[in-house]
């Protein structure tokens, strides 16, 4: 889990030829596949390893049945192939396997309710489950599948306060719970407290220098996300995961700086999982675009829609984008990427050297609005805040930018945090209220989660 693959193989190997009917080895094997295919989305990996599933499922098979490892490993290794299969975007083998992993821990927690290690997954799985995303809904009701997110995370959070660093399966639980209080539960200063605590280290461990470089790049920490990726990159496996290069590229980017055209063009180069491609693609346009050099702009504009695939959001909103053949005014997204990396002065700056009136475009005058709210909100000017969010929610709430929806969510968060519970529900709901924009899953799923935050 450090991402030190091949001493991981080395070790089970090991394990495996002197002890060839030991199932632990067998499960632990399948970390291999799942957590590259998450990390590198290479479908040749994916053809190649899929066989993986059915052969070690079919030696699990041969445990004993009286032991609540049997049906909890069994589990572990459906819940890694949903996520994979999320991944490559077989949404519906992805919700299969989800049913099928949920199922044997329901009848695991029936058999050993004492088995602490249940709560693990079923945690991670009972929170996933109560944020599904609209679109997603009806697959949940098919197969039964129910969940509630304060509920699975304050399991996550009772095995993680009762074990220490050094036992099977905290480190899993560990980045479960992080991951999940910081996008569902809006604990983003406790998550990014927790990470630069002496409890995590990125020391010699690629994988939580992905996990803290991620989140600290979505927490607007543009110069953190840079120190740790170059920390990391002196890590002989860093080369191996091209997502390092997409992070680095997003962090320089939101300092506008040139640097991160190297970073996007071999991210580009080799990355084999074809997800974030049409983003990185348009976020090199951008850099160009800045510099005035149009040439090379409308070149990787029009290497949007050809390349890459759009399954996640940020991709949608990429293809959607190139289809306008319009460019946002240089300043309005100057300010955009400097909110983006957490530089709010320059961003402030830089959208107060903007006239107004001059903004043609509807969609430019909401994003205006809408970045105005943000870096008012993040200098705890809440009324300016609400303000310039009511009007990007009044004048954008029928258009397909996310500007409106997003203003919605942000403000539903205010409200959440001056514990002014109605409004913040009311604002959520509002947010989902609109539909068929950019970002349309996130947003929803953040959206409902903080309805289940806030519900009694």
């Amino acid at each position: 889990m450090s991402l030190h693959i091949q001493e991981g193989d080395v070790a089970l190997y090991k394990e495996l030829k002197a002890n060839p009917y030991n199932l632990m080895a067998t499960y632990l094997s399948d970390y291999h596949d799942c957590i590259v295919l998450l990390m590198n989305a290479d479908k040749g990996d994916y053809d190649q390893w899929r066989s993986h599933y059915d052969e070690r499922l079919d030696l699990l098979d041969k445990g004993n049945e009286n032991s609540p490892w049997y049906r909890f490993c069994k589990a572990g290794i459906y819940l890694h192939w949903a996520l994979v299969h999320i991944r490559f975007g077989e949404q519906y083998k992805a919700a299969i396997t989800f049913r099928k992993s949920y199922v044997l821990l329901k009848d695991n927690q029936k058999q050993f309710p004492n088995f602490e290690y249940n709560s693990v997954f079923a945690g991670l799985e009972e929170a996933v489950a109560g944020t599904v995303p609209d679109s997603y809904k009806w697959l949940a009701s098919i197969f039964g599948v129910r969940g509630d997110v304060k509920k699975g995370i304050e399991k996550l959070s009772v095995f993680v306060q009762t074990h220490t660093e050094q036992q099977l399966l905290t480190t899993e639980a560990t980045l479960y719970e992080a991951y999940l209080k910081f996008y569902l539960q809006f604990q983003q200063k406790q998550v990014w407290d927790y990470l630069n605590s002496v409890h995590f280290s990125t020391q010699d461990n690629l994988l939580n220098a992905f996990v803290k470089s991620n989140i600290a790049v979505n927490y607007r920490k543009a110069d953190a996300t840079i120190e740790i990726l170059k920390q990391a990159s002196t890590d002989k496996n860093y080369s191996k995961y091209p997502v390092f290069d997409y992070q680095m590229g997003n962090a320089l980017l939101s300092k506008c700086d040139a640097s991160c055209i190297g970073y996007y063009q071999r991210f580009i180069k080799n990355d084999k999982g074809l997800n974030y491609m049409k983003d990185a693609l348009q976020k090199l346009s951008f850099i160009y675009y800045l510099q005035g050099n149009m040439q090379q702009a409308n070149y990787y504009r029009a290497q949007v829609p050809v390349q890459g695939i759009a399954l996640v959001d940020a991709d949608k909103q990429a293809e959607r984008a190139c289809k306008t053949h319009t460019w946002p005014p240089v300043k309005l997204l100057q300010a955009r990427l400097l909110i983006d990396g957490g530089y709010y002065d320059r961003a402030l700056s830089t959208l107060a050297s903007i006239n107004e009136k001059e903004l043609a475009d509807q969609a430019d005058k909401n994003e205006y609005t809408f970045r105005l709210g943000r870096v008012y909100e993040e200098e705890g000017k809440t009324d300016k805040a609400l303000t310039y969010y009511r009007t990007t929610i009044t004048n954008g709430k029928e258009r397909h930018e996310h500007f409106a929806a997003r203003a919605a969510l942000q403000a539903g968060m205010m409200y959440e945090r001056n514990g002014m519970k109605p409004q913040a529900i009311s604002s959520y709901k509002e947010a989902l209220n609109m539909r068929d924009h950019d970002f349309q899953n996130s947003i929803d799923q953040q959206a409902k989660a903080g309805i289940n935050r806030l519900s009694n």
